[in-house]
Formats: structure tokens, C-alpha cells, sequence
């Protein structure tokens, strides 16, 4: 084996791991996904005696996946920790840390029907805001379809309050894109806005306490304060983009349209979501079908 491999430790390795996702200029989101799932996997793998790149092998990474597993975390979540490792392992298999390619099956996810809004529940959540700012993220986010990290990157000046368009300047990849908000989404922003000292062009569209911007966890908060006073449980800001697309399909929007709102580079993702309308109508069905409640229609 080529000693000067054996040299290289495992944080050495990792270093230069994230300093690559730096200079691709990979989000902070990004960033810190990879600090976190890799960084527990390298800890992990210290604990098993292996201190350089070279002496892992793909027996390692299933049995720090199976770890997961056996710990009661969600497949989700153990698909996301081997995302982060096979995207390590084919870094350091490029720039030599590795001498082979580390090859590993991924886990599999169940497929679950992810929290969806309907109309009355949103209507009921969105008169559950107790202060302007809350309901217009609210009606922001499930008029926009925007990510988290999207919403609270924007400014006051990325907002046009004449046209309803909004200018995404980095999105998922780094990518630049638009959205559109309607005309009582706006009207909530105005009613916001004149709550807020600091509303110039270059201040954050949604303020903490002091005008600070507020932060992706600040979100995630105001959801779950929603989800205590309505009873309806999943309220997220990504089940308000799932709510966006579902509503926005079952209106007839034309799926290119909705492609480019959301940024997504494919249509795969539309069509999934198409799949979920397709679910409701195949349960309504079986709920309300004529022939299979004949005998109860008499």
C-alpha cells in the first residue's frame, strides 16, 4: 500500500472535503449538511480504530449505516447520512485519498404521503397568525412556492409589489430564478412592512426582533407555534411549497410553468407531485364511488 496514502489522516481529508463544497460555492445549508452527516461518520469511524482514508472500505460505511438503523433513525435520515458519505468517498477516490472507488448500495425510503394542505386548512391556519408578520409568511410562502433558505435570503428591493414578481437570487445550486406572489400575498406584505423600522430595498424581507434577519429556524418556529393552536400536524415551510404545487395542479397550471416557479431542473419532481393529486382522486373514488355504493344510493 502507497505509504504516503497512509500519511493523509482522516481530518486532513475531510478538510479539504469541505473546502472543496467552498469552492464550488456550495450554499451554508450545503455546507452544513455536509458538517454535520460527515462529520459524524468521521467521528464514527475514529471510534472503529480507522484513522486515514485509506483503511476505509464499504464494509465500514454499511455497518455505520446499519448503526443508523439499528439507533431508530428515520430512512430519510439515513439516506441523507449516505448521500453525504458517497459524495465523500467519490471526492476523495478523485483527488487520490483513496486508491479505489468505494462502490455501496444506497437505502431504500419508503415512499409516504408527505403533510399536504388542503384549502380549508390553510384558510385555517392563516387566520390562526396573531401578528402581521406571521401571516404573511404564511401567505408568502404558500403563494410563492419558495424553499426556506429562499424565503428569508430575500431583501424588500427583490419584491416588486407592482407586478408580484420576485427575483430568487440564489436558489437551490446557486441558481438564480423568479417566483410570483398574487395581489392579497402583496397586500399582507404591505401590512407587514408597516410594522417594520427598516424597509428600505436592502433590508431582509422578514425581520427578527431589531431587524436582524430572520433566520430559517425562526421559520420553523412559527410553524410549529401554527400547527399547537390549528391541531393540524406537519405544518412546516416545506409542506407549504408541497401545499403551493398540489393547489397550483389541482388549478390547472401548466406543469412547464410550474417547473420553472419552483427551480427544479427537471420535470421529475412536478410529476411526482402529480402523483399525489392522481392519490386523491383514486381515494375519493373508492370513498364515493356510485357502483360500489349502490346498495347505500337506493
Amino acid at each position: 500500500m502507497n505509504e504516503q496514502l497512509l500519511t493523509l489522516n482522516l481530518h486532513d481529508a475531510y478538510t479539504d472535503f469541505m473546502l472543496s463544497r467552498q469552492a464550488i460555492n456550495a450554499a451554508p445549508t450545503t455546507l452544513d449538511f455536509y458538517k454535520y452527516t460527515v462529520g459524524v461518520f468521521l467521528s464514527w469511524l475514529e471510534r472503529q480504530g480507522i484513522n486515514c482514508p485509506q483503511e476505509v472500505t464499504a464494509h465500514h460505511i454499511r455497518q455505520y449505516l446499519a448503526d443508523l438503523v439499528d439507533r431508530g433513525k428515520a430512512d430519510s435520515t439515513v439516506w441523507d447520512h449516505a448521500r453525504a458519505i458517497r459524495t465523500l468517498v467519490i471526492f476523495w477516490n478523485t483527488e487520490g485519498y483513496l486508491q479505489h472507488d468505494i462502490k455501496f448500495a444506497m437505502p431504500k425510503v419508503a415512499q409516504k404521503r408527505l403533510p399536504v394542505l388542503t384549502a380549508d386548512e390553510l384558510t385555517r391556519v392563516i387566520a390562526a397568525c396573531r401578528n402581521p408578520r406571521d401571516k404573511a409568511i404564511v401567505l408568502f410562502m404558500a403563494d410563492s412556492g419558495l424553499r426556506r433558505a429562499e424565503t428569508v435570503a430575500l431583501n424588500w428591493g427583490d419584491v416588486d409589489m407592482a407586478s408580484g414578481l420576485i427575483t430568487v437570487r440564489r436558489g437551490k445550486g446557486g441558481k438564480a430564478r423568479s417566483a410570483v406572489i398574487g395581489a392579497s400575498t402583496r397586500r399582507a406584505l404591505l401590512a407587514y412592512r408597516r410594522t417594520c423600522k427598516n424597509v428600505s430595498d436592502t433590508f431582509p424581507l422578514f425581520q427578527a426582533r431589531g431587524g436582524a434577519r430572520f433566520t430559517g429556524s425562526g421559520l420553523l418556529l412559527v410553524f410549529r407555534r401554527l400547527s399547537v393552536r390549528t391541531g393540524i400536524k406537519g405544518l412546516s415551510p416545506h409542506a407549504m411549497r408541497r401545499t403551493f404545487v398540489i393547489l397550483c395542479l389541482r388549478a390547472e397550471m401548466d406543469v412547464l410553468h410550474l417547473q420553472a416557479m419552483l427551480g427544479h431542473a427537471s420535470l421529475d419532481m412536478v410529476q411526482h407531485y402529480a402523483q399525489m393529486v392522481d392519490d386523491d382522486l383514486l381515494q375519493a373514488h373508492r370513498a364515493h364511488s356510485p357502483i360500489d355504493n349502490l346498495s347505500r344510493l337506493r
